[in-house]
């Protein structure tokens, strides 16, 4: 079953929120930039899967694996091509508008690979 529709539209940072967190999330939040922009910030609880390794055809981590997927990069580029990617592939996807940039700036944490505060890059 999907959550998302196909050619469904980009999700708000909030709606990306709603959908992501909580005991129970609907979706895993997937980030797509690359390792560094990862460590130095990124939204607690996400999954790490760069476009760059997708593209060249690697695997989804586990945690992603046969799930709906919120894909969120830093501006909301590389997220669209990363869910226009996994849904050609039969994943269940949908970007997030504006990407981790518009995910702080509504408040929402942002985290380092140590779990302290993080910064986005």
């Amino acid at each position: 079953m999907f959550l998302f529709r196909k050619g469904e539209q980009r999700l708000s940072v909030d709606e990306a929120r709603a959908l992501t967190t909580g005991e129970s999330p609907e979706a895993v939040l997937l980030d797509v930039r690359e390792k560094s922009e990862w460590e130095a910030g990124h939204a607690p609880g996400a999954v790490h899967a760069p476009l760059t390794g997708l593209v060249a055809g690697a695997a989804l981590p586990q945690a992603a694996r046969c799930r709906p997927l919120v894909v969120v990069c830093r501006s909301g580029h590389r997220s669209r091509q990363a869910a226009e990617l996994l849904a050609a592939r039969g994943a269940d996807a949908v970007d997030v508008k504006g990407g981790i940039n518009a995910w702080a700036a509504a408040g929402h944490p942002v985290v380092d690979e140590r779990g302290n505060s993080g910064s986005i890059t």
